[in-house]
């Protein structure tokens, strides 16, 4: 892994954090969604979220 500057380091902060929370929004709006599609919808997001994140992470390791 190359070394990541302070700048780089403090994007990816903010990029997980935002992934982070849009995983929980998406989270929680699934859980109350009553039609199946919107509900799926919402489930989809915050799998993709959650991914993306993990990717992210990886830069870290």
């Amino acid at each position: 892994m190359a070394n990541l500057s302070e700048l780089e380091l403090q994007n990816l902060r903010h990029l997980i954090g935002g992934y982070d929370t849009t995983h929980c929004k998406m989270q929680e709006y699934a859980s109350c969604a009553k039609d199946a599609k919107v509900k799926q919808f919402f489930e989809k997001g915050a799998k993709s979220a959650m991914e993306n994140k993990q990717t992210l992470m990886k830069f870290l390791q």
